[in-house]
Formats: C-alpha cells, structure tokens, sequence
C-alpha cells in the first residue's frame, strides 16, 4: 500500500512538473524572441525539453533521491540550460541579457545552502572564468566570449556542488562537443573547419555532473550538513 502511494506521489509530481516546465519552456521561448537581437526557436523545443528536465527532477526529489534545497537550483539550471544552449545551438551566439544576470541568480539560489556554498560559488565562478578566458586567448575559435562568461554562473554551481565537479564538467563538456563534432562531420552537416558551439555542451554537463551529485547524495545540504 505505502509503495503503491509512494508511485502515486511520484507520478504527480512528475505530471505537475512536466506541465509547469512545459509553460515555463514557452515563456523562455517568448524571451528569446523578444531579446534586442531577437533569437527564434520554433515551438516546441523549448517546451519539451524544460518540460521533461523538470519532471525528471520532480521524480528524483519525490523518490527521495534529490535533495529538497537542491531542486530550485536544478529547475533553475535546466530553464537556464535549454534556453541557452537553443540560441548557441540555433544562432551561434550567448546573448549578455541570459549569460550576465546569471551568475547573481546562482548565488541566490544557492543562498539556503548557507555562505560557505556562496563563498565557494564565488570562487568557483572566478576560477571557471579564468580557466575558459585563457583558452579563449589560446584559441578564440576553440571558445567564444559567450562561452567566457556563461562559466561564471556555472563554475559557482559546480563548486558549490563539490571542486571535483568543476573537472568532471569541463572533461565532459569537451566529450560532448567532440561527439557533437565528429557526428556533424559524418553526417555532413558540418564542414571540417565549421565552429561549432560549445555551450550547449557546458550546459549539458553542469545539469548532468550537478544532478548527479546531488542523486549520489556527493552535494552539501547545508552548511555543516555531510
């Protein structure tokens, strides 16, 4: 009986979380069109994408499997994510108004995690930038600005989940990427010196490394929680 009622709760909060990133999907769509460089994502990617990311995490915090203080963080991420990684992927560019306001509304989010998992964002964020900016100089068509500066508000998360986070993230970003690569050129949608976007890979492998660590139970709760 009580497992049966455990597979209800969790249903409906996969089905009210699916529609709630369903229609926040939308509105994230609505602002991308509206950006002062409009940027144009055909429904309904947008919506599915937010949508299932937000149910997979309503499913993880009512299996008791995501921390209740990690889920707006999350939720957050994946709006963030998909909304981004879109207009990457769609136009070949970071808009400041998404990348910019970012990094204040990490540290917010990870405000009820305590200072310590703010100071740590801070650092984190500033690491991530210097890390990105050096490569950027390095190889400016290896990295864009844009990709500079949306490693600040990722760098604050992945710090604040754990410093090993930040290594894991940026290896597999730069997998994906190189998957991303290797099948564009092999289905021929991508000429050999094509650039090809990076973010949407940062993107993908912060909501996947944070998540992760959060399910594994490797993230702090709270200041002074394990």
């Amino acid at each position: 009986m009580l497992r049966a009622l455990n597979v209800v709760t969790e249903g409906a909060a996969m089905i009210c979380a699916g529609i709630a990133g369903a229609a926040a999907g939308a509105v994230a769509r609505h602002l991308l069109g509206r950006l002062r460089r409009g940027a144009r994502i055909p429904p309904p990617w947008c919506e599915i994408a937010v949508g299932v990311l937000w149910a997979a995490v309503a499913a993880a915090w009512a299996a008791g499997v995501v921390p209740a203080v990690w889920v707006p963080v999350l939720l957050a991420l994946a709006w963030f994510g998909v909304a981004a990684g879109a207009v990457d992927f769609a136009h070949r560019r970071l808009p400041d108004a998404l990348t910019l306001p970012a990094l204040p509304a990490a540290l917010l989010l990870l405000l009820p995690l305590g200072p310590t998992a703010v100071l740590h964002g801070l650092a984190g964020a500033a690491l991530a930038v210097g890390a990105h900016g050096a490569v950027h100089l390095a190889v400016p068509r290896a990295m864009g600005a844009g990709d500079v500066k949306l490693a600040a508000p990722l760098g604050a998360v992945l710090a604040a989940a754990g410093w090993p986070a930040l290594v894991l993230a940026a290896f597999l970003a730069a997998v994906l990427t190189a998957v991303l690569g290797v099948a564009g050129l092999a289905t021929r949608r991508l000429g050999r010196r094509a650039a090809l976007p990076h973010g949407p890979s940062m993107l993908a492998a912060t909501w996947l490394v944070t998540s992760w660590l959060a399910a594994v139970g490797a993230v702090p709760a709270a200041d002074g929680g394990g």
